[in-house]
């Protein structure tokens, strides 16, 4: 796992290792949909079912930004796409066994939704997310293949600095979350601190590539107060090359690993976070479609008809994937 075994620090924060350099953790949202029927802004934006979301990773060990926002642990990473990695159908079948265990512990709670529980042994959702840059995975086609054959939508989260595997994802995940953290090359090479001297540019390169793709794209601007907060011009520019589906002004969040790095007058309010979105729609022809306090995260579109959501079933879920 790198340069150094972490395995005993993130098994100790609650990751549960399914391979060398994968791992599957708990969501706080799946944990509030099954204790308190309340799911995240996901499911009130684009219908999945947080009880049934699994979270994982097949790039722990992987990442070539090392974001001053990141929750996460840094400075053993790999940079490159992985000369070792683990095996996509072990992986799934690991990734399921492993959220499954996670959720045993709740079925004896009183609490808990007992429906909920039970649906939530069959995960529908995969987020393709947790830690690490997941392009960097070199099976993720096989991966994402795996779980559309098993009727399981994937969210795939990048921070757009790896274009080739965007450029070659084959089968398209149900939804690409690109993170765009920065308003030009200089506060991105301060806030994200890249690996590779060219990231800026290769994240202008995917902002291109995503334009094209035929699935539900979001562009998500992390938000930090002091740092990369304001510049609405620069944003809406890139997102106007992007054109995604949707843009996401989300909030930086106080927690995990970032408390060493950033201090709690980075994080903006949502009111703040609200100012900036309005700002942006203006600028982008975007609509300010929704929102959630409790995630400080804002949602913007072209279109607000249908619970303005394209492909969702009758019910409102995400369709599955074939």
């Amino acid at each position: 796992m790198g340069d150094q075994d972490l395995s005993s620090e993130l098994q100790g924060q609650g990751y549960q290792l399914v391979g060398r350099h994968s791992a599957v953790k708990l969501c706080y949202w799946t944990r509030e949909s099954l204790v308190h029927k309340r799911d995240c802004y996901k499911g009130r934006f684009y219908g999945i079912q947080s009880h049934r979301c699994l979270q994982m990773s097949p790039a722990i060990d992987s990442c070539n930004l090392h974001c001053r926002f990141c929750w996460r642990n840094q400075g053993w990473e790999n940079d490159e796409t992985m000369s070792e990695y683990d095996d996509p159908e072990t992986l799934i079948d690991r990734s399921i066994e492993a959220q499954r265990r996670i959720l045993s512990g709740f079925k004896g709670d009183d609490t808990i939704d007992l429906d909920r529980w039970k649906e939530s042994q069959a995960p529908r959702h995969v987020a393709i997310s947790l830690t690490g840059e997941p392009t960097l995975y070199p099976k993720m086609n096989r991966f994402l293949e795996l779980c559309h054959s098993r009727g399981i939508t994937t969210f795939l989260v990048t921070n757009g600095t790896n274009p080739d595997a965007l450029r070659h994802l084959d089968p398209l995940p149900t939804q690409l979350y690109v993170s765009v953290t920065a308003p030009n090359a200089e506060v991105f090479r301060r806030l994200t601190l890249p690996a590779q001297e060219d990231a800026w540019d290769r994240l202008q390169e995917s902002l291109v590539i995503i334009r094209d793709l035929n699935t539900r794209r979001v562009v998500r601007h992390t938000l930090v107060k002091g740092w990369n907060l304001g510049w609405v011009d620069a944003y809406a520019e890139m997102d106007l090359t992007a054109r995604p589906d949707f843009i996401e002004p989300k909030g930086y969040v106080y927690m995990g690993k970032s408390r060493q790095r950033l201090g709690k007058s980075h994080v903006p309010t949502h009111e703040e976070i609200g100012h900036f979105a309005r700002q942006l729609a203006r600028r982008t022809g975007y609509l300010v479609l929704d929102e959630s306090p409790d995630s400080k995260v804002y949602l913007l579109g072209e279109r607000a008809e249908g619970r303005y959501l394209p492909g969702l079933g009758p019910s409102g879920e995400l369709p599955m994937v074939a």
